[in-house]
């Protein structure tokens, strides 16, 4: 019997052997074989007993684009949404127009980049002081992705997350936040009270005072009745009149601010910026100014000539076009007033680029007439009244004000006779043109004429040109402006 049995374990031992590969196998493995091929197998079945949703799974949402503020000029930090173009649920195409932004100087399109639906808007229009990259709107390419982000929150979303994504996650336990107490404020000093002055003695009592003190009170014009003695007996001595203060009459109280009727305006983007700028510019730059009285009369002969020349092709030559035309010839002449500081260096511009400040009624821009010494009268005269009513309409593009060489400023218009310019900075000039006068001056001929006078003022940056560069480029202008027929030399 036991032989049998050992026959048989020899048998199912050298079966087992067969199966497996040529390989080093210990006792104690080969009986854990035996083991399990002794039994009979069993039907496989998977068994579903229990099974998790990641939240995070919950939380995530479509395939979707996010749109977010873009810098829309150099200079742009923030920006109004001043109103959207489209509504949630609209289908946009490539190129649509999206939103209205105000920038720091115009109005700009945001258009759509790709095709698709917007899926939810989170800025509201009207929207100021929006730093960039600010979540605007979110797109989704299908329509009917669109209900996923009815509710959404940009906090809902995994922020490294464009698509949802299934993985375990563990929460994290939020780091205390670390907050800076201030030092309780000491305690006041204890308010010491104020010596009483004596009451004032009649008239007729006798004052009881030292020499010096009757000497000083004399000198000061001091009644010694009022002065509060400290002497024995009632003594005034010297330092009581050099102490004594006169009373003055109390000042009429304000006017209570509840009885003021006042209207708070906004402050737009344009505003901002430019009052940003020149503050800046009257902090930093030392300004100096040139006046200079020029002669108009060859101007105005030249300008009556041209518009009667133009009248068939609607185009009105002004005198703020010789201005120009005369500035940038100027410039090409005196360099150093085409320049600018750039704190560690000083550009010198070759081409003329001529701003001409347009006031408006969200505030002053300055649009740019580009090679303005190269271009004639009448081209000068079409960049001018084009942009200016660009600005009036904000639809400057950027590269439309953005830099420049030389800024011009004219108030004529409206009477004014002259004054003062803020430089633009970086640049290291600016031109105020003021309003035009007749006046009587010597005549060599007939004794005196009257001839009709404009006055300019130079402002310079004193860093970039010295008074006498100033001083030689007003110079240049004015025999440009007294004869124009040079400009075309």
């Amino acid at each position: 019997m036991q032989r049998a049995l050992v026959s048989t374990s020899s048998k199912r031992l050298t079966s087992l052997l067969s199966m497996v590969p040529q390989r080093s196998y210990s006792m104690s493995r080969l009986v854990r074989l035996s083991t399990v091929a002794s039994k009979p197998s069993a039907p496989k079945l998977t068994v579903l007993n229990s099974f998790k949703i990641n939240k995070r799974f919950l939380a995530s949402f479509p395939e979707h684009t996010k749109i977010v503020l873009p810098a829309l000029s150099p200079t742009m930090e923030q920006g109004t949404l001043a109103k959207w173009a489209k509504k949630e649920g609209d289908h946009v195409m490539e190129g649509d127009l999206i939103a209205e932004i105000e920038t720091d100087k115009a109005t700009m399109g945001l258009e759509a980049t790709d095709e698709g639906y917007i899926a939810k808007i989170l800025v509201p229009e009207k929207s100021k002081d929006l730093p960039l990259r600010t979540l605007l709107c979110i797109m989704v390419s299908d329509e009917s992705q669109i209900a996923a982000f009815a509710d959404y929150k940009p906090e809902d979303e995994p922020a490294s997350e464009a698509k949802p994504v299934v993985e375990e996650t563990k929460a994290e336990t939020p780091k205390p936040v670390q907050t800076h107490t201030p030092p309780p404020p000491p305690p006041p000093a204890p308010s010491t009270p104020a010596p009483q002055a004596q009451p004032a003695r009649a008239s007729t009592e006798r004052i009881f005072a030292t020499p010096l003190a009757r000497k000083l009170a004399a000198e000061r014009n001091i009644d010694l009745a009022l002065v509060a003695p400290s002497g024995p007996d009632g003594q005034v001595r010297a330092q009581d009149v050099q102490n004594y203060v006169v009373e003055t009459p109390k000042a009429v109280p304000a006017r209570p601010a509840s009885d003021l009727s006042y209207e708070d305006l906004d402050i737009n983007n344009y505003r901002a910026v430019t009052a940003k700028r020149l503050t800046q510019s009257k902090q930093t730059v030392p300004h100096y100014y040139l006046t200079v009285d020029v002669e108009l009369e060859n101007v105005l002969k030249v300008r009556k000539d041209l518009n009667d020349q133009l009248a068939k092709e609607s185009i009105k030559i002004s005198i703020n076009d010789f201005v120009i035309k005369a500035s940038a010839m100027a410039c090409k002449k005196v360099p150093e007033a085409n320049s600018a500081w750039m704190d560690t260096y000083i550009r010198k511009y070759n081409n003329v680029d001529i701003n001409v400040a347009v006031a408006t009624p969200n505030g002053l821009i300055t649009p740019i007439v580009f090679n303005a010494d190269q271009k004639g009268l009448s081209s000068i005269n079409f960049d001018v009244t084009s942009l200016a009513q660009k600005a009036k309409e904000n639809k400057l593009q950027p590269h439309e004000f953005m830099g420049g060489t030389f800024t011009i400023s004219n108030l004529g218009m409206f009477g004014i006779k002259s004054f003062s310019a803020v430089i633009n900075p970086p640049q290291s000039c600016i031109l105020a043109v003021g309003g035009a006068d007749k006046r009587v001056v010597p005549d060599d001929k007939n004794g005196h004429r009257v001839a009709t006078f404009m006055s300019v003022t130079l402002s310079a940056d004193h860093r970039v040109v010295d008074g006498a560069v100033g001083a030689k480029w007003l110079e240049h202008f004015k025999k440009y402006m007294e004869n124009p027929a040079s400009m075309l030399l």
